[in-house]
């Protein structure tokens, strides 16, 4: 937070993100994410609400190199209706450059693209937000230079959250499921049969999470991920399991 007034708040930010494959380096991620927002209060009726944009940048490796590049808007905006609702909107708009590196791949198989996403959220909250469950919708269009990557996606969330009574200990699970619906029949998959289908995902995510309160402002965080992603392609099928066990610090 670098300004605020008692209508208006901003901020900027920057932060990174790396991983280490020990067997896989090539594979490295390495992400510089930069990011600067504007929120206006204020009130629709007898509502309170507010209204935001945010502009972000990030830069996406593998192994040092230059993989993807990043710029995103979003506008939003959320109104209380009342002591337990709570509903947000949003569009995005992100523009997506791949470094496609020599030699060019053909055509079809570049993945530079505009997305547009529109969605909300609503939240039913309980003993000041102490619990809470919510559920949302999303619609996106990733409109890319191949065909063979242009798609119609759907997605759908719930979760919710419950703090238990010792130690303030908040327990959270989180539900995803999105489907993906590609608009052309895939060029070069699969290989036995290429040009035949048109490629649609189903990509199912558990998320359950645990945050423990500690002193001077420390949260210990214990989360356990699970993804299922299925295609008519079977290429892009793939089972994930991540475990992640966080300390962090607010100021």
């Amino acid at each position: 937070m670098w300004w605020r007034t008692e209508d208006w708040e901003s901020s900027a930010g920057y932060s990174f993100f790396t991983t280490y494959n020990n067997d896989l380096p090539k594979f490295n991620v390495l992400d510089h994410l930069v990011t600067a927002s504007l929120l206006r209060k204020l009130s629709l009726g007898a509502f309170p609400g507010q209204a935001g944009v945010q502009y972000s940048y990030d830069w996406l490796g593998l192994e040092g190199d230059e993989f993807l590049t990043r710029h995103t808007v979003t506008l939003s905006g959320a109104v209380v209706e009342g002591e337990m609702n709570l509903t947000q909107g949003f569009f995005r708009y992100q523009s997506k450059d791949f470094a496609e590196g020599f030699p060019r791949p053909v055509k079809q198989e570049q993945r530079d693209a505009d997305n547009c996403m529109v969605g909300f959220l609503h939240l039913l909250r309980f003993a000041q937000d102490r619990h809470f469950m919510k559920a949302g919708y999303q619609f996106d269009y990733d409109q890319t230079s191949g065909r063979n990557y242009e798609y119609a996606g759907h997605r759908f969330s719930a979760g919710g959250q419950y703090t238990l009574p010792w130690g303030g200990l908040r327990l959270k699970y989180d539900f995803d499921v999105q489907l993906r619906n590609y608009q052309h029949k895939n060029t070069m998959l699969p290989s036995y049969a290429p040009a035949t289908k048109r490629r649609y995902d189903e990509e199912f995510t558990n998320t359950a999470r645990a945050e423990l309160p500690l002193p001077s402002n420390f949260t210990l965080a214990a989360e356990f991920l699970v993804t299922n992603a299925r295609s008519n392609i079977e290429v892009f099928d793939f089972d994930r399991h991540v475990f992640s066990l966080v300390l962090s610090w607010t100021y």
